[in-house]
């Protein structure tokens, strides 16, 4: 079993004896625990070097929080009724996205103090690729609850832990995460994996609730006393009688697959019908139903709904939030912004109250991004693929996701892959899933590709052209015949996708040096939109003040008008993604003083501010291009300018006499035309220095001496 750790024989023990577990040896444990060390080892991963725990940034640390938000939101209250149970034990619970990255974490303090020398904490990732055997990512990779007792762990440091996690699933099946109970191994109890299971099961009930509160449920269990408890079972029915989803519970009951249920309805389930139901719960106080299954096996029902009853029974074809979302956008722009808060002073909330991100939420004033938005409406759910261009930190996906949340497809999953994170080697079974024994290293039962996750929704490919070139031909083929044949299958699996693209990168330019394919770029660009850099919106303010109600949404923090010219003078190389970095640690610091003031910035942020007001004058008469002299010899009129030039003195500048110096563009751009200036140099030691450390920024970084920050401004803007 996975769940229960087991001390080893003698003769085939590789790691110390669990001493906190009196159970009977079992062989069938030491072989489990052997394949699991072997896979590690097969990974690259050594038991005795430290890895390398570097956690997440905390800009992207907040973008997989935010990912995961639903999760969070359902699992903090229960994380925190769990902790209830075992404080005082040197315990700490974790929960885990799918990928392993921990999102958040409660525990002692002093045991919270011991974890993070081993960096579980959250934004540190512990899938098995990165941290080895432990109950995390095995359970990431078994799909079943799991126990990593002391020695257990692959990695040696690891050892004084004992690790009890159990997965979390959606009514559909698909993982969503895991829940953790760690602590320190001689406090380990047989009752823990008990807790954890119930814990992960409550989440998972109040997740379906939540999916389905519309819907038909019905709770059943073959004993009557335990309906209403964990352990019953619950199916959700569509208006049309179709089981749309069920509890893990259920499944065990019945014996069933969550896609074989799914093929069920009512009648051929259970013998019955959706006004057959209704009928039965219509009195004020009714008995459980008996129903039995096509084998005769009978269970006690009780039945839940949350609408009304005419509309599940009579109107199997309800409107769907989506819809009225869509009428909104016909009406008048001002109601829409009444309603969804385009107003900077207004939060966006959706009718039930929950924060709503859709294109409207986006539309924040700025005429491009109106325009952009217009565009994106008028070709929604219409088949068309969608690709988005923008610097990094734009808000490409923050778009891709308002558009599947406006969408037909909304009910459906939201499948984001990033291209260009995954290593090459495994691009392949990520996107297009595996059989059994595809690979080495592979799950025993195979695993799902996240274009079939994403059947029936949409699939969001990030920075597509990071994806290698040979798997560029596989996709182009699945777009075209929506079909996907798993690694070391010969069955293919049909898919119904909407596909939404997304990239920094110049397309264009790669198709024609051969790195991207251009057949599967003109597949993907149906309709090509630009996410316009922070630098070059008007609308900043408004910007900063959303960001600032979704950090502090009781007690907002405004921004002093010394603050807000800085920003609008700065060039935000990060662009949104680095306005609400900065805006997140500012608004901690001016916790309690209403307004953000410049002493609240962090330093490495003020620092690149002042590094870009004292390179300015230098570089700005540098980047006007000489104009041609018209025939009187006047220059002509028009005079470019850079974009990150538009706002404060050096916008001037650019178009006048250059700063301090009392010479005509024309002279100070001869001036600037020395052979080697020192923000060459430096550009050019940082790009030797970035080489050497095999493109690491951050290595690069503390080689220099300087932030990430500034690398990345310097090598873009060159100052």
């Amino acid at each position: 079993m996975v769940e229960s750790p087991r001390a080893l024989p003698p003769a085939r023990k590789t790691w110390s004896t669990p001493a906190a577990l009196p159970i009977p040896q079992q062989p069938a444990r030491t072989e489990l625990i052997e394949q699991w060390h072997q896979r590690c080892a097969a990974l690259g991963l050594t038991r005795i070097e430290r890895p390398d725990f570097e956690p997440l940034m905390r800009s992207d640390l907040a973008v997989a929080r935010e990912r995961n938000q639903r999760l969070f939101t359902h699992a903090a209250p229960v994380m925190e009724m769990l902790f209830e149970q075992i404080v005082d034990t040197e315990s700490m619970i974790v929960l885990a996205d799918v990928t392993g990255t921990i999102l958040h974490s409660v525990g002692d303090d002093k045991f919270l103090q011991r974890a993070d020398k081993v960096a579980l904490m959250p934004g540190v990732n512990w899938a098995e690729h990165s941290k080895g055997t432990n109950a995390i990512g095995t359970t990431l990779f078994e799909e079943a609850p799991t126990v990593v007792h002391g020695g257990e762990h692959f990695i040696h440091a690891n050892n004084f832990l004992t690790c009890s996690a159990a997965p979390i699933f959606d009514p559909r099946g698909n993982m969503l995460g895991v829940l953790d109970v760690t602590g320190d191994q001689r406090s380990y109890h047989q009752h823990t994996m008990g807790l954890v299971r119930m814990s992960a099961r409550m989440i998972e009930n109040q997740w379906l609730s939540d999916d389905y509160g519309n819907r038909l449920r019905l709770h059943f269990h073959s004993r009557v006393e335990f309906i209403g408890t964990l352990l019953e079972g619950i199916i959700v029915v569509g208006g049309d009688g179709k089981i749309l989803g069920a509890n893990r519970s259920a499944l065990d009951q019945l014996d069933m697959s969550s896609a074989a249920l799914r093929m069920h309805s009512l009648t051929s389930l259970f013998g019955t019908t959706a006004p057959a139901v209704f009928d039965h719960f219509r009195s004020p106080l009714p008995a459980p139903m008996t129903l039995c299954l096509s084998s005769g096996r009978p269970f006690h029902v009780n039945a839940r709904f949350n609408g009304p009853q005419r509309s599940m029974v009579m109107e199997p074809q309800i409107t769907s939030p989506v819809i009225d979302v869509q009428a909104h956008r016909r009406d008048a722009g001002a109601e829409a912004g009444k309603r969804y808060g385009t107003l900077a002073g207004d939060t966006a909330h959706s009718a039930d109250g929950t924060l709503f991100s859709g294109l409207h939420y986006l539309n924040t004033g700025d005429p491009q991004i109106a325009t952009l938005v217009q565009k994106v409406q008028r070709v929604m759910n219409r088949d068309i693929p969608l690709l988005i261009l923008g610097e990094t930190g734009t808000g490409k996906e923050l778009l891709a996701r308002a558009v599947h949340q406006d969408s037909n497809r909304a009910k459906q999953p939201f499948v984001a892959v990033n291209c260009a994170s995954i290593p090459e080697s495994l691009i392949e079974a990520e996107l297009f899933g595996y059989e059994d024994g595809a690979f080495t290293g592979a799950r025993r039962k195979g695993a799902v590709g996240r274009i079939v996750q994403a059947n029936g929704g949409t699939l969001f490919l990030d920075e597509i052209g990071d994806m290698p070139l040979p798997l560029q031909a596989r996709l182009l083929r699945v777009l075209q015949e929506r079909n996907v044949t798993p690694l070391g299958s010969l069955k293919s699996i049909p898919v119904d996708i909407a596909v939404i693209g997304a990239t920094h990168r110049k397309l264009r330019e790669m198709i024609d040096a051969g790195t991207f394919r251009e057949d599967l770029y003109y597949r993907l660009n149906g309709l090509v939109v630009r996410l316009p850099a922070l630098r070059d919106r008007c609308d900043l303010d408004v910007v900063a003040r959303r960001i600032l109600l979704a950090e502090c949404p009781h007690a907002t923090p405004g921004i002093s008008p010394q603050v807000m010219a800085l920003f609008k003078g700065y060039a935000w190389p990060g662009n949104v993604r680095q306005l609400a970095n900065v805006l997140r640690t500012a608004s901690v610091m001016a916790a309690g003083e209403g307004q953000i003031a410049e002493h609240h910035l962090s330093d490495d942020f003020l620092e690149d501010v002042q590094s870009a007001r004292h390179a300015r004058p230098l570089v700005a008469p540098a980047a006007v291009p000489v104009p041609p002299a018209g025939a009187d010899g006047a220059q002509a009129p028009h005079q470019p300018h850079l974009p990150h030039l538009q706002h404060g003195p050096a916008a001037a500048d650019a178009h006048g006499i250059a700063a301090g110096t009392g010479m005509a563009p024309v002279q100070a751009v001869a001036e600037a035309a020395v052979p080697r200036t020192l923000g060459e140099a430096e550009v050019e030691l940082i790009r030797k220095t970035l080489a050497d450390a095999n493109g690491n920024i951050s290595e690069a970084s503390k080689r220099l001496g300087i932030s990430r920050n500034t690398i990345y401004r310097k090598l873009r803007w060159g100052k």
